[in-house]
């Protein structure tokens, strides 16, 4: 490895391993967390094939992740992730679009599955001039690159972890447990049913600003599995596939400008994001449907584009205590394939961290959701349509409005545990169902 690299680095450049100076060559990290939520029951005119259950319901999840990164030449690394998980979302992930945890896929177990979910080469090329202090973590080994750099990611990751990012609302494990403040719901963004794909990322960075460009998969069948979960995932599970490359795909930009406010930190994020799959038409459903045949998206599919945008902000106030903000539209005519049935969503809260009553770990969060939907989407449901996440068989639309707090206390070192409450009004859109409460409690440590 180091005769390559001597033969691409002038003599005197190359060091005497692939790290910088004092920097280590590989890492390893684990993750648990270990969530439970329930509600009681709530108020129901009617329900539907995707319907959360009146009655109340609780359920778990579990996962945990073993992380490991190596560095490789100069400039690269290579990372890996193996996660287990086990549990479900109330209701299997179904019902509410603003799902109230982020930890339960719709691929829910009840024995523990295992997946390869990251397994990526990472090489930043960096411009010289002023560099900055990267910190170890869980897909990041420490190093001190150069601001002004250019960084390709490759392999199999979550579109998640480069985009859409968000210092506040960011992270079920640690953060807001809601999907709707883990990322920009109106944001449909390429992933199999647990949230990764293959793709490729760009970002050139500089001392203010970086700007990001993606392409990844897109499974051949809405929130499915892909190709190459057939290897990556276990058990086995034949039905997963890729569309073709040339032909279903998604891609996105993100332009981030960092700035401060009174000395006080803030970052705004502009994102644009582009899909193409094999799409059914709300608009083909709709005017198809009949009193005994519900709308269907399959009899219409079609290679079609679906297209939105988004804006993130990021502010500190004062010393711990922090604001935050996501904007997201898209077109709302044709299928939502990977991620939720929001077209548009509204979300803001604030973060205080616990020095002011001298407990510096702890943090309280409080967060406000609306979701919503373009007017063809709400026929579709009106009409009997079913969707990623709603379909009540009827439909007396109102924006989904959701609230969510919660404290996280911190028990030792990286051992925290968290109280959760979410009330959910206009559950899937839909005025004659709720509103619900939903408890929850987390433990998550990691090291």
């Amino acid at each position: 490895m180091l005769a390559l690299v001597a033969a691409v680095w002038p003599a005197g450049v190359v060091p005497a391993t692939n790290s910088p100076a004092g920097a280590p060559d590989w890492n390893f990290h684990v993750q648990n967390t270990d969530i439970v939520q329930g509600y009681p029951g709530f108020s129901s005119k009617y329900s539907g094939p995707n319907s959360l259950p009146a009655g109340g319901e609780t359920r778990e999840s579990v996962s945990l992740d073993v992380m490991a990164g190596v560095r490789l030449w100069r400039g690269a690394e290579a990372h890996i992730d193996g996660l287990m998980w086990q549990g479900f979302g109330v209701n299997n992930t179904l019902g509410v679009d603003g799902f109230p945890n982020g930890e339960a896929f719709r691929l829910g177990t009840g024995v523990p599955n295992g997946a390869i979910t990251r397994l990526f080469i990472r090489q930043t090329i960096g411009f010289g001039g002023e560099t900055e202090n990267i910190e170890d973590d869980q897909f990041t080994l420490a190093g001190k690159p150069d601001v002004s750099r250019l960084t390709f990611t490759l392999g199999r990751f979550s579109a998640k972890d480069i985009f859409d990012n968000n210092a506040y609302a960011n992270d079920p494990r640690t953060q807001f447990m809601n999907w709707a403040l883990m990322a920009n719901e109106a944001w449909d963004y390429p992933a199999d049913a647990i949230g990764y794909t293959t793709g490729l990322a760009v970002e050139l960075n500089q001392p203010q600003w970086t700007l990001r460009y993606g392409v990844f998969q897109m499974p051949r069948y809405s929130n499915s599995l892909t190709a190459e979960d057939r290897i990556f995932k276990w058990p086995y599970d034949g039905s997963a596939q890729d569309s073709p490359i040339l032909n279903a795909w998604g891609m996105m930009t993100e332009f981030e400008r960092r700035y401060t406010l009174k000395d006080h930190p803030g970052t705004i994020r502009f994102l644009a994001y582009l899909n193409r799959a094999h799409m059914g038409s709300y608009q083909d459903a709709v005017d198809s449907a009949t009193p005994t045949s519900p709308a269907d998206l399959t009899a219409s599919a079609a290679y079609r584009y679906k297209f939105g945008f988004g804006l993130n902000l990021e502010q500190e106030i004062v010393g711990n205590v922090g604001v935050f903000s996501r904007l997201g539209w898209s077109d709302g005519n044709n299928q939502a394939w990977v991620f939720s049935d929001v077209d548009y969503t509204a979300t803001a809260g604030l973060s205080l961290k616990g020095e002011a009553w001298h407990r510096a770990g702890d943090t309280f969060s409080l967060a406000g959701v609306a979701n919503g939907l373009s007017h063809v989407h709400q026929e579709f449901f009106a009409a009997g349509g079913a969707g990623i996440l709603a379909g009540d068989g009827n439909l007396n639309y109102g924006w989904e409005k959701i609230l969510e707090t919660y404290y996280d206390f911190k028990i030792w070192n990286s051992v925290h545990s968290s109280l959760d409450y979410q009330f959910i009004d206009n559950p899937a859109f839909n005025r004659d169902r709720g509103p619900v409460s939903v408890f929850g409690a987390r433990v998550h440590w990691e090291f």
